[in-house]
């Protein structure tokens, strides 16, 4: 079954008909689903999610453009929260630079103080990072962010920056964007890295693939995706289907437990 590595059902686009949506995802072909967390009070709602929803997991982290919300204490609240059984990665960390603030120095150093985070309590991040590039991969490096693991989510950038985090170890998260009209650096993104590298997922409600294209997006618009990437690839539906759920359930530590 399709899995979505990340998803945030916990937004509010969501309120009127949450419980519908989710309960409907099994019988439409979506098997697992983890709930990513933006902030602090996303990652604490992620994780309500999770213990709602026995397909459902969580991971906790705070999204670049929170993290002045950060401090000690609210680092130590992370560490707590990652032992709890259904958390199963740290995110969404890392650097975003689309928009002036928080400063770059004040993200990057969030960025690495959750990435040691991640190091210390044995769990794969979530890393978004948007024109932002250069810096991320220093980070990356200089934290030998290899020896963590994770996914670099709703990739966007060059098909060398994609080889250089598969590389590393890192998986590609690859969503609504590989079918738009202008989604080609992502298709020859998808072309180039192994199968056995690419994960679904659809950022929802953001990022619809065509044809629904700035509607609120969900778990069961994947199979847009899915005939994508089957298409760039020259393999069946069913295979994409197949490796990448293999796929997130090596990344996030479940290939025993679903």
């Amino acid at each position: 079954m399709i899995f979505d590595t990340h998803v945030h059902y916990d937004d509010r686009q969501y309120d009127e008909d949450r419980e519908i949506l989710i309960s409907s995802l099994a019988e439409k072909g979506i098997g697992n689903v983890v709930n990513i967390g933006a902030d602090m009070a996303s990652s604490e709602r992620a994780l309500e999610l999770a213990h709602k929803y026995g397909f459902i997991y969580a991971a906790v982290g705070v999204h670049p453009s929170e993290v002045e919300e950060l401090n000690d204490e609210a680092m130590d609240r992370l560490k707590a929260w990652s032992a709890d059984e259904r958390c199963v990665a740290i995110g969404e960390i890392g650097l975003d630079y689309h928009w002036p603030d928080p400063a770059p120095e004040i993200q990057k150093k969030w960025f690495v103080r959750q990435l040691d985070l991640a190091r210390e309590v044995k769990l794969p991040v979530v890393i978004h990072s948007r024109d932002a590039a250069k810096d991320t991969m220093d980070i990356m490096h200089s934290e030998h962010a290899e020896d963590i693991g994770g996914v670099v989510h709703c990739f966007s950038y060059s098909k060398e920056i994609a080889k250089e985090c598969v590389d590393m170890g890192f998986y590609i998260g690859v969503g609504g964007v590989v079918t738009f009209k202008n989604g080609k650096k992502l298709r020859e993104v998808v072309d180039r890295i192994p199968m056995e590298k690419i994960l679904l997922e659809t950022d929802c409600p953001y990022l619809s693939p065509e044809p629904h294209r700035g509607e609120r997006n969900s778990s069961l618009n994947l199979p847009y995706v899915v005939k994508e990437i089957a298409n760039i690839k020259g393999i069946s539906e069913e295979d994409v289907i197949r490796i990448t759920e293999e796929n997130a359930k090596r990344m996030y530590g479940l290939m025993t437990e679903v």
